[in-house]
């Protein structure tokens, strides 16, 4: 059984959030997706920086309101709970921020930010408190000699570890991550992923993992949504959507992924144009303005994210059947 044969642990729905802004209009940051997220799963969100991926999340968490739309956790909507109802969901939801060390009190040590929402929800006190956070720093890999200092005397990797250890203190089953390791260096990258990886087989987590960076969203991903300007515009496994790339602004992202392949020239495909503003945008395709394959169709008529093949493949361009399998062709011998 794959993670997609389960019934989904998050649905959202027709998502919306804009922004006012004063004497120009509304800043369209996330305008109407839709996606599932199942039991075990991690579902990779992706796309430029300003396309409204950190948005999403920041919603999901109702770190900020939504404008409209739905999302249901466990069958239950999140954002009709009322204040008692959705202290208990924050148990079951967290988030890891992209900079650890704004999101760390630099006034506590490591021991009391591992604490405090042991304190909060009232769970454990004394000598099982005491218990709990030994049990998160093993599992996490936190050392005790890091217990009692504060976040300014750790490196952005242990920060960010004792980020994801808070993110683990309540045993939540769906963790959202903003851009975890995006201010890393590479190999602390790797350390990160590979305990969220181990993190998700030993708990049954579920993941939303927000990134811009394609390597390191397939390394960790069973699914993946590409985002442009606010709109979900293809989704599909991993395998599938790197291998029958379907949407030109796709096929474009991984024309810029790096590849180390001797005696292969690397064929780029160079967006030209700027991107339109989110700001009260125009009818049409919204990459229609940078797209090799657009046509008067696109600039009039907005595509709907469809169903494309029976692989949970789905891509909103109108003509993405003679874009696919152009992917296959970035690479030029």
């Amino acid at each position: 059984m794959t993670v997609t044969d389960k019934e989904p642990l998050i649905k959202v729905r027709n998502l919306v959030k804009h922004f006012e802004v004063k004497g120009k209009g509304r800043l369209h940051a996330v305008d109407g997706i839709n996606f599932d997220i199942y039991p075990g799963e991690t579902l990779g969100l992706v796309g430029e920086s300003g396309c409204g991926k950190s948005t999403v999340g920041n919603v999901l968490m109702r770190l900020i309101p939504k404008t409209s739309g739905e999302m249901f956790f466990k069958d239950k909507d999140i954002f009709k709970a009322p204040k008692k109802g959705h202290l208990s969901i924050c148990k079951s939801m967290q988030i890891i921020f992209q900079d650890p060390y704004s999101s760390l009190n630099p006034r506590k040590t490591i021991k009391s930010i591992l604490k405090e929402s042991y304190q909060i929800h009232k769970i454990s006190s004394g000598a099982k408190l005491e218990e709990a956070i030994n049990e998160l720093c093993i599992d996490t890999g936190i050392s005790e000699d890091l217990l009692n200092k504060y976040p300014h005397e750790l490196d952005g990797g242990k920060r960010q570890i004792v980020g994801i250890a808070r993110a683990l203190s309540l045993s939540p089953e769906f963790i959202v991550c903003d851009e975890p390791v995006s201010s890393l260096d590479v190999s602390i990258q790797a350390t990160i992923i590979n305990l969220l990886m181990d993190l998700q087989a030993k708990r049954g987590l579920s993941f939303l993992f927000i990134s811009h960076d394609l390597s390191v969203v397939r390394h960790i991903s069973n699914r993946i949504a590409v985002m442009y300007l606010g709109e979900i515009i293809e989704i599909a496994p991993t395998d599938v959507i790197f291998e029958n790339t379907m949407h030109p602004y796709t096929i474009a992202l991984l024309s810029a992924v790096p590849k180390v392949e001797v005696g292969k020239k690397i064929s780029r495909i160079v967006l030209k144009g700027d991107v339109p503003s989110p700001i009260n945008p125009a009818p049409g395709c919204r990459f229609a303005p940078r797209c090799w394959m657009a046509r008067e169709k696109c600039k009039v008529e907005a595509p709907t994210l469809q169903k494309a093949d029976e692989n949970g493949h789905s891509v909103a361009c109108h003509f993405s059947k003679e874009s696919r399998g152009m992917a296959a062709g970035i690479t030029a011998g």
